[in-house]
């Protein structure tokens, strides 16, 4: 199992999103799979997984963008959207996650 670590900007935005126990669902699970997610091409390494909110499912649920720093045994949660709101992550957007990483 691997730590997980909330950025500011993600814990903000997740709290709105979902619920406490939501929250820590979908943490416990990341943190028993850190691979689930998809590699972002041209992310340095970022990746996206998608998880439900309730009665909504995967499908119109949120996106997660993180980063797995595995050989420290953590995990790096940067950025939350939902499906609704916004489609897919912006290369702006993207640019300034991969700038966070260094």
């Amino acid at each position: 199992m691997y730590t997980v670590i909330e950025s500011k900007s993600f814990k903000s935005k997740a709290d709105t999103i979902w619920s406490e126990l939501e929250r820590l669902e979908f943490i416990s699970h990341l943190s028993l799979n850190p691979l689930e997610g998809d590699v972002i091409p041209n992310g340095r390494g970022l990746r996206k997984i998608r998880w439900s909110v309730a009665g909504k499912g995967k499908r119109g649920g949120v996106r997660i963008i993180y980063y797995n720093m595995l050989d420290d045994g953590n995990i790096l949660l940067l950025y939350i959207y939902t499906k609704n709101t916004q489609s897919n992550i912006d290369d702006k957007r993207l640019n300034k996650l991969k700038g966070s990483m260094t």
